[in-house]
């Protein structure tokens, strides 16, 4: 795994989305959580340039010594202000500059998950936004990161589980980041039995092939949420996502790839996840 970041697990790794709360430490930098999430039994950390991109060439080397020494498994969230379905073609531009700008932090790393939201409808059909960012998808460079397209949590915003799973059929550098919380709030609480989760799977499955089921980047957590969709992150046991009927699904049909805990407790939620899923 270790020369690959994490391409080729042959197990189901557990991490977390930005920086560690509970380290100790006064202030806490990507090399040192690093170390510390894999000593209480981590595997992953998300790299979040979602407000800015905070890998540089001051602390490039210091992140990749750390995940090469503790064979840690790095993706980044990208920026917030993506919209690839844009009414203005320069905040289009923009936008693609921001998801480039984004893998080429992510590659001094040797990280190669870039998770993002492709964009929203606006006023458009969905079909109208569809071919928009599928347009601009097609257009990114290849960089040796997957561009990875995260399902979305807002009935405002693209990203159904069905446009991702088309998109990644029709733009080769693409693949799914399934948030099964955001899909969740988006269906208004949706997602209740083991057999909800497991029609995601069947379905990615079905479209995807295995490929797909084994090497997946997903994202959970507790969540807050009304019939418009997600509202906020929450601690998983403050929420009603059934965790364990999710995790249950994954070895089911023995998903492999990394699991990343969101929300206000990040390692506890992402411990608790991975202790769960070792005792099913």
């Amino acid at each position: 795994m270790s020369g690959s970041a994490g391409k080729n697990t042959d197990k189901l790794l557990f991490g977390i989305s930005g920086l560690p709360i509970w380290s100790g430490a006064k202030k806490i930098n990507y090399a040192a959580a690093i170390g510390y999430l894999k000593a209480i039994g981590l595997d992953a950390m998300e790299l979040l340039f979602v407000r800015a991109v905070n890998v540089t060439d001051k602390n490039k080397h210091a992140i990749l010594e750390a995940r090469l020494d503790n064979d840690f498994y790095l993706s980044a969230h990208g920026s917030h202000y993506i919209n690839l379905n844009a009414d203005d073609p320069e905040k289009q531009a923009q936008s693609a500059e921001r998801i480039i700008k984004a893998a080429e932090a992510l590659t001094k790393v040797r990280g190669r998950t870039l998770v993002f939201h492709p964009g929203f409808y606006l006023k458009d059909t969905r079909a109208e936004a569809y071919g928009a960012i599928k347009e601009n998808l097609l257009k990114l460079p290849a960089m040796g990161v997957d561009y990875r397209l995260e399902t979305t949590g807002k009935g405002t915003q693209f990203g159904t589980l069905e446009e991702l799973v088309s998109l990644c059929r029709e733009v080769g550098s693409c693949r799914l980041c399934i948030d099964f919380a955001h899909i969740h709030a988006r269906r208004n609480g949706g997602l209740k039995s083991y057999d909800d989760f497991a029609q995601i799977l069947r379905y990615v499955l079905a479209e995807l092939g295995r490929p797909a089921l084994d090497d997946m980047h997903i994202h959970m957590g507790g969540i807050a949420y009304n019939e418009k969709g997600e509202k906020r992150h929450l601690p998983l046991q403050e929420s009603d996502f059934n965790y364990t009927a999710c995790l249950k699904a994954l070895k089911d049909f023995a998903v492999k790839g990394c699991v990343i805990a969101e929300g206000p407790l990040v390692e506890k939620d992402a411990l608790l996840l991975k202790s769960t899923f070792e005792k099913l």
